[in-house]
């Protein structure tokens, strides 16, 4: 509700929200009224009739009934005195699920917190062998990774099978508990262009198969050699194997993130790629990322 970017949408939501209840309000006195009986007197028939002999009379509702409508109307508008409904009002409580979010999390972290503190100390590479720490990394990584990674951690298309020995990062265990803290953010730029078109991408796309050690078209990939050593090797170093610092794969291992099938690659050349790994830190906090990376590290060890 806070994230109007116009008043007119809170006083509109307020409106009918307000509104609801008044129209409530009238529809009920409406209905009430001619449906009023005097003591002794009897309902009489209001004139519609169905299968020939059922008459509707204007036999008023039983009190009790007419009481709990109006305490309805009445907790609903305490209600919203109380608490948000009416637009970007916070109501007199100031209740919101942003602060009872807060207040769960400050409390799980004081009873739970403790649990991963412990293991702060520990270098990342013993943690990895304790079986206790790894538990808790497991449930970890389940909850926070596996929604982008797999529950088994063996990756999908455009995410890093996380259980194998390619990293385009590094996969040293400060290195993984850096990634997990900060994020990454990966970009391949769109070559078509100044590789001359489709051509060029296909030269390029069929020696980057031959640094796989697939067997290619040898005149293509030769043609493709002289591209790669002016636009590619920046990043992925004259043979081939990748830059961790720039987050540049390694191109002779036949790994793909995107799909090593020839389509996939030279989509990947000519459109380029961007990847994002979110940062974890401020959600996490740095105790339980430690043992994430712990567990992750863990993986890529067989364990």
């Amino acid at each position: 509700m806070s994230d109007f970017n116009s008043e007119f949408w809170s006083w509109f939501i307020s409106a009918i929200a307000l509104g609801g209840i008044v129209w409530l309000l009238v529809l009920l006195q409406v209905n009430l009224k001619g449906a009023k009986l005097s003591k002794g007197d009897e309902a009489k028939p209001t004139g519609h009739v169905w299968d020939e002999n059922i008459e509707e009379l204007n036999t008023p509702l039983p009190r009790w009934w007419l009481y709990m409508f109006y305490i309805t109307i009445v907790f609903g508008l305490v209600y919203l005195a109380l608490y948000p409904g009416l637009g970007t009002y916070s109501g007199m409580l100031g209740w919101s699920s942003v602060s009872e979010y807060e207040t769960e999390v400050a409390k799980a972290d004081a009873e739970y917190g403790p649990l991963y503190e412990k293991f702060m100390g520990e270098d990342l590479a013993v943690l990895a062998a304790n079986d206790d720490a790894m538990a808790t990394g497991e449930r970890l990584y389940l909850n926070y990774c596996s929604v982008c990674h797999g529950s088994d951690a063996g990756g999908a298309k455009g995410f890093p099978n996380l259980r194998d020995s390619d990293w385009l990062y590094g996969g040293e265990p400060e290195t993984i508990k850096t990634t997990i803290m900060y994020g990454r953010t990966g970009a391949m730029p769109a070559w078509k262009d100044a590789l001359g078109g489709d051509e060029g991408v296909a030269q390029v796309a069929e020696y980057v198969q031959q640094l796989a050690g697939r067997d290619v078209d040898a005149g293509l990939a030769e043609a493709g050699k002289a591209k790669f050593d002016t636009f590619c090797v920046a990043c992925h170093t004259a043979e081939g194997t990748g830059n961790t610092a720039m987050g540049a794969p390694n191109l002779t291992d036949n790994i793909w993130l995107y799909g090593g099938t020839s389509k996939a690659i030279k989509q990947s050349i000519a459109m380029g790629r961007a990847g994002i790994m979110p940062p974890h830190a401020e959600f996490l906090g740095e105790a339980k990322v430690h043992i994430l990376a712990a567990y992750v590290y863990s993986l890529s060890q067989g364990k």
